[in-house]
């Protein structure tokens, strides 16, 4: 009955184009849980090997509970079933490395686990393994098939829940496991059509009450070893169980279930080895290893299900911090030439005078735009919101001496009357940014006169930046929300009213659509400020700057190594995009 009721789930889920599910299982969750799995199934067989009497758990810490009943009952252990268990792993492993180093001779490779099945049968047998040394047996092997019968419909309502979630494990524990031999095949899985798969397939079992289909790693490992690696294998297994259980079925009645059980693990030795990922893991991502570790261990705490679910959120989850503190880095010039590089990881690159260039690392979003804002004051060196109120509290102290007159103006400017009592900000309080210098004030500082046409200075300090523009480095960003481009509206704004430009370079055109989506741009930021790489930038703030600097733009352009470019060249390069596209039509 669940078993036909979860076909629908599946089919429907297949039909919807939802086999993109299979993304979010990437190499390391499934190696990490495949590895726990293959504990998961050692511990299971080690009880058949002892032949000791336990419950059998599921759910949370299962594995742990097992253990313990095996160590408890330890002194019950059947050495019948032992020894012919422990000669079965050795036999199994000698055998499969033979195969496996002389494969370019053997054309086939030695079936051994049937050859071994067949001698533990015959031993068995011709012993009385069972009623001499109470060894365990498979015994009783039903013969034949169920016949159909049709579900129970009024049960639909109260089974569509628990067939669904069943439907989603069943698929994802196939093809996680489908996954680690497509990796070692090199061919491809089609989640899609793995969901019709199954889907179609629980129809017709559901009505011989045959299990959910779903995999099997002991018998895929079991199948994969002995060389069968395509669907004519499956069809040759599906021959011999249809066999098995018409006919040959009670031949195998005296085999051990020990002896099984060897076979499965001698077959789980390639799932041991993934454990061999993790120190190379940890060399190459961090991030990589931490999910192979804690799926591996939430499937050994929680169980294979639960622990699948908690390895994806938690995969899910990594993806989310490193996004969310998404990295800032300063660019600078590699001179000669047009490129822009980190100038922490490049040791010739040189950072432009008066200029910052900054790197977005990822899109940019309302999960990381707080680390965002804090990477780049990190990065300028100062925040504008500070330098602001302290330029602001500066202007309110002179304007209020003004008023007192308490400081006297001439020709020259204004003196402050020494004997005011009046002090200026302390040192303190005003703080020594990266790039912020402490000057008198004075008309170019704020921009204020004391009578309209006379010009002063005072010895009130502001503090003044040295540093005149900024361009964003926009080649990494693949999206904005609504709430990055309020915040870069915001940066924008905060860095234009202590009079520090600010540029877009590298721009995606998705990116710029967006922008202009959300009405970034206004009467303040315009979409002159967006270039297209980060030296059609470069040049235009220079040529802006030449005519208020003491080196020309050509002094610039020697200083860079870098021969500048004709007029109309650069105008074609420093157009907005759509200026840039009427350019082209």
């Amino acid at each position: 009955m669940m078993s036909w009721r979860r076909r629908n789930p599946q089919l429907v889920l297949g039909a919807l184009q939802f086999g993109f599910v299979v993304r979010y299982l990437g190499d390391p969750l499934v190696r990490g849980f495949t590895t726990a799995a293959a504990f998961q199934v050692l511990i299971s067989q080690i009880k058949l090997i002892l032949n000791l009497p336990s419950r059998t758990y599921s759910g949370v810490l299962a594995i742990f509970y097992t253990t313990i009943d095996i160590f408890t009952n330890i002194s019950k252990t059947n050495f019948a079933d032992l020894t012919a268990g422990s000669i079965t792993v050795v036999l199994c492993l000698a055998v499969k490395d033979l195969n496996e180093r002389f494969k370019h001779i053997l054309r086939i490779p030695i079936p051994i686990e049937v050859i071994v099945a067949i001698i533990a049968t015959g031993i068995s047998y011709g012993v009385n393994l069972e009623g001499t040394y109470n060894a365990a047996i498979v015994k009783n092997v039903p013969s034949g098939f169920v016949p159909p019968v049709a579900p129970d419909i009024s049960l639909f309502s109260q089974m569509i829940v628990p067939a669904f979630s069943i439907g989603i494990l069943a698929y994802a524990l196939a093809v996680s496991l489908g996954k680690v031999y497509a990796t070692k095949y090199n061919y491809e899985i089609d989640g899609n059509q793995e969901f019709i798969a199954f889907g179609v397939s629980n129809i017709f079992s559901s009505c011989f009450s045959c299990f959910c289909a779903t995999t099997a790693l002991s018998r895929t490992a079991v199948q994969e070893s002995t060389g069968g690696k395509t669907q004519i294998a499956g069809i040759i297994t599906a021959a011999v169980v249809m066999i098995s259980l018409l006919s040959v079925g009670r031949y195998l009645e005296p085999l051990q279930k020990s002896v099984l059980a060897a076979i499965v693990i001698a077959n789980l030795k390639g799932m041991f080895w993934q454990v061999a990922d993790i120190p190379r893991l940890w060399r190459q991502s961090k991030w990589d290893a931490a999910i192979w570790l804690f799926t591996c261990f939430a499937s050994l705490l929680l169980d294979i299900d639960l622990g699948l679910l908690a390895g994806v959120l938690f995969g899910l989850f990594t993806v989310l911090l490193r996004v969310q503190y998404a990295s800032c880095s300063s660019l600078g010039n590699v001179p000669g030439t047009d490129i822009y590089r980190d100038v922490k990881k490049y040791k010739n690159v040189d950072e432009l005078e008066g200029i910052k260039v900054i790197r977005f690392s990822s899109a940019i979003f309302y999960g990381n735009v707080e680390s965002l804002k804090d990477g780049i004051k990190l990065i300028v060196g100062f925040d504008p919101v500070k330098i602001f109120n302290k330029r602001t509290k500066a202007q309110q102290k002179v304007n209020r001496l003004l008023k007192k007159k308490l400081i006297m103006t001439n020709e020259n400017g204004i003196n402050r009357n020494s004997a005011t009592g009046e002090d200026t900000e302390s040192d303190e309080e005003m703080h020594n940014y990266y790039g912020v210098e402490r000057k008198e004030v004075n008309a170019n500082n704020f921009n204020m006169q004391a009578d309209g046409n006379t010009e002063f200075s005072s010895s009130v300090p502001i503090p003044v930046i040295t540093m005149h523009s900024i361009i964003f480095d926009f080649g990494q960003v693949s999206f904005l929300d609504v709430v990055a481009v309020d915040c870069l509206k915001g940066i924008f704004k905060e860095f234009q009213r202590i009079e520090v430009d600010v540029f877009i370079a590298e721009y995606d055109d998705n990116v710029f659509g967006q922008l202009e989506s959300c009405d970034f741009f206004n009467d303040a930021i315009k979409t002159d400020l967006c270039f297209l790489t980060i030296h059609d930038a470069v040049l235009h703030i220079q040529k802006q700057k030449k005519n208020c600097s003491s080196c020309s733009l050509l002094d610039m352009a020697s200083h860079m190594q870098v021969q500048p470019a004709s007029r109309n060249e650069i105008l074609k390069r420093t157009l907005p995009v759509k200026s840039v596209e009427r350019e082209i039509r």
